[in-house]
């Protein structure tokens, strides 16, 4: 029988989810590798001999506080940085989870090199855009919020969001805009604090020159990606971008994320939006041309059955850009696959199951239509 290992953090929302709808698959629980196993000091070995078929998913380090201080040094888990070392140890770990994968004769669900890609929004950007996939423009490597300055007039640019090139959930990301006059204005989440910045829940604004550049210096070290402020399209006085969810190649989940501010994140005070009404908004040429970037964009990871997509919707809501890709882009309770597709009526878990075992099963076969199984649908 196929069994699942998971590389997770065993308890939380993630984990859960995933066993959930393991057992609905009437398969095995699944065999839960913690994170402190393949991180620096961990147990030699997986342990990933188990009977039968194994299939290994590696699922996201997630918020807990003693994974955090082994990928990034001890600190508080809320304070913004330190990337750099989150992603040497974070790719390390990928292929110490790759090379056990192979000993123990098991097969993984999710490319490592995929996703050390995704999470490196510099590597993510270049690897879309050489494939012809629609994204804003990005400007070269910046190193100071002087350098910042000088690239931005280069380009002609006076808007423009910077991101840590590693950071996950806007964790230190900048929208910024610049005007004559020297008027300059920053939003983002990371708060100052008197050890440095700190992720807030709360959008804040900083509107002098001197607490921008001290922002920008501080989030440098560690990398950053900057990319042309893409304006986008708005609902009911609302801005909105969409994570799409593609499984097996195909676009199965979507949700749209509204907000007053830049950010759209749902735990910055963005909310979830009327999906249909944004599909009468782009009209069907429109939506299918969504989708369609989807899809193209995880051609781009040929080897991860799952990426999540943040898609940008343009002000003529015509123009598409991807924002991001994540490795870990799943977890949107409650939501269930767009009509029409093979996924119509399963949570994001339940249809990553079974295109696991559709595309890993001694004799490969096609996802068979959803109503075959909407009753697995377990949130």
């Amino acid at each position: 029988m196929t069994s699942f290992t998971v590389i997770a953090t065993p308890g939380d929302r993630r984990t859960s989810f995933f066993a959930a709808a393991c057992r609905a698959r009437g398969l095995p629980e699944p065999h839960v590798v913690p994170w402190p196993d393949v991180l620096p000091g961990g147990s030699a070995r997986l342990h990933m001999d188990a009977a039968g078929d194994v299939l290994v998913r590696i699922d996201s380090p997630g918020e807990d506080a003693q994974v955090d201080a082994l990928l990034r040094g001890p600190g508080h888990p809320a304070r913004v940085g330190g990337g750099a070392r989150w992603y040497r140890t974070f790719t390390g770990a990928l292929s110490r989870v790759a090379t056990e994968t192979q000993r123990a004769g098991a097969r993984l669900v999710n490319d490592v090199d995929d996703i050390a890609v995704m999470c490196d929004k510099r590597r993510c950007h270049a690897r879309l855009q050489a494939a012809g996939v629609p994204v804003p423009e990005a400007l070269p490597s910046v190193e100071s919020y002087a350098q910042l300055r000088d690239r931005m007039a280069e380009a002609g640019m006076r808007r423009v969001f910077v991101k840590p090139a590693h950071g996950s959930s806007a964790s230190g990301v900048v929208a910024l805009q610049t005007a004559p006059g020297g008027r300059i204005k920053a939003v983002t989440s990371a708060a100052r604090t008197a050890t440095g910045y700190a992720n807030s829940l709360r959008v804040r604004t900083y509107e002098t020159e001197p607490e921008v550049a001290h922002l920008i210096d501080a989030l440098a070290p560690d990398g950053l990606h900057v990319e042309r402020w893409f304006p986008k399209a708005a609902l009911d006085g609302r801005v909105f971008d969409l994570r799409v969810v593609v499984i097996a190649g195909e676009p199965t989940h979507a949700v749209v994320r509204t907000s007053r501010s830049p950010m759209t994140n749902l735990h910055l005070g963005g909310t979830r939006g009327d999906l249909e009404a944004v599909r009468r908004a782009l009209g069907a040429d429109g939506w299918r041309r969504a989708l369609d970037v989807c899809a193209r964009t995880a051609a781009c990871f040929p080897g991860s059955l799952m990426v999540g997509v943040d898609l940008l919707v343009g002000v003529d809501r015509r123009r598409f850009a991807v924002a991001e890709v994540n490795a870990f882009g799943d977890l949107l309770p409650g939501l269930t696959g767009l009509p029409g597709t093979w996924a119509e009526g399963l949570d994001t878990y339940t249809a990553q199951v079974r295109a696991a075992l559709a595309r890993f099963s001694p004799a490969p076969r096609a996802v068979p239509p959803a109503h075959a199984e909407v009753g697995a649908c377990t949130t």
